[in-house]
């Protein structure tokens, strides 16, 4: 199973990973990345690694647990 990490500080808002993957992340009122899941699927691995690549502000990791 794959773990999902943010880095606040980094998020910009462009929410691409939305797009990308609206399960597992979504953006606040203040338009910072929120995780609604922490861990993947290895069935899910391939779209959500998709989406952390997405992100223009490299705010995003996906690793193993």
């Amino acid at each position: 199973m794959a773990v999902v990490r943010a880095d606040l500080a980094l998020c910009q808002g462009y929410a691409n990973c939305v797009i990308g993957a609206d399960d597992v992340f979504d953006i606040d009122d203040q338009g910072i990345v929120v995780l609604l899941a922490t861990e993947v699927d290895e069935a899910d691995r391939g779209r959500v690694e998709a989406a952390v690549r997405s992100c223009p502000a490299s705010a995003l990791r996906l690793g193993d647990k």
